[in-house]
């Protein structure tokens, strides 16, 4: 192994380590998920002041050690200043880091997660969608990402096909009911299996078809009304609740912003 590496990545957290130290976790596109000591980053001249935030994204140099790595340098390519500005933006960049760092490993290719999570982060900077929706598309394609999207393109006990392209255009499509416990869309004729199916809006459905299948850069670029907004949060939200097992610390303060609404 050589005695340094440079890396594609993005600081998903940052936490003091002794009087000057940081400990980054970096989400990188070569050795996916790593941990790595920036020595001295907390005084405040140090070179290294900048880039061990969390949102920098650059190539980081790092010195390979028996058991840990140490950032020798780092040319930043976006810090994402915008979201630092404004709080809730904040909160969500926060959020989405700490989700990315719960479901990614190291020594895993984890290249489609740091492309979602940069794109998402310009997204919120961006701000031509709410970020509400911004939000649940992060989630079900993150979902999706590691494997464990729920199944949206037909029903998952009868297997009969919802797909807005193959649909005769002078028939009307079937009823769809998004169930949780059976980790996807049920028809009419199967809703029985799952009596706290929820009932949805094909405009719905067509949403969570194209945020599963669509390229990552293609997938900020719709707006739903708020009806669909309201479907799909609480499709995505019932999903999390019973595939993760794990509570965001972001989050409360996502609720406290927002007085509980999530």
């Amino acid at each position: 192994m050589p005695a340094s590496i440079t890396v594609t990545g993005m600081v998903l957290s940052a936490t003091p380590v002794g009087d000057y130290d940081k400990r980054l976790v970096i989400l990188t596109r070569e050795t996916g998920k790593i941990s790595a000591f920036a020595k001295g980053a907390r005084r405040p001249n140090s070179a290294l002041l900048a880039c061990s935030e969390p949102f920098a994204f650059g190539e980081f140099v790092l010195y390979v050690g028996r058991s840990s790595y140490t950032v020798r340098s780092a040319e930043i390519a976006n810090y994402f200043p915008e979201l630092r500005v404004d709080f809730e933006k904040l909160c969500y960049g926060l959020y989405f880091c700490e989700f990315a760092d719960y479901i990614t490993k190291e020594n895993n290719d984890e290249k489609d997660i740091l492309k979602l999570l940069y794109q998402t982060l310009r997204a919120l900077v961006k701000n031509t969608i709410e970020l509400p929706l911004i939000r649940v598309i992060f989630e079900l394609k993150i979902m999706a990402i590691n494997g464990e999207a729920p199944q949206v393109f037909y029903c998952v006990k009868c297997e009969g096909r919802s797909n807005k392209e193959n649909e005769n255009e002078n028939t009307l499509p079937g009823r769809y009911h998004f169930s949780s416990e059976s980790c996807g869309i049920l028809c009419e004729a199967c809703k029985i299996h799952d009596k706290r199916a929820m009932l949805i809006d094909t405009s719905t459905l067509y949403a969570m078809q194209y945020i599963i299948s669509k390229d990552i850069k293609k997938l900020y670029t719709f707006r739903v009304n708020t009806k669909v907004l309201n479907e799909l949060t609480r499709c995505v939200k019932s999903y999390l609740r019973r595939f993760v097992d794990y509570e965001f610390k972001t989050l409360q303060m996502l609720y406290s912003f927002n007085k509980g609404s999530f």
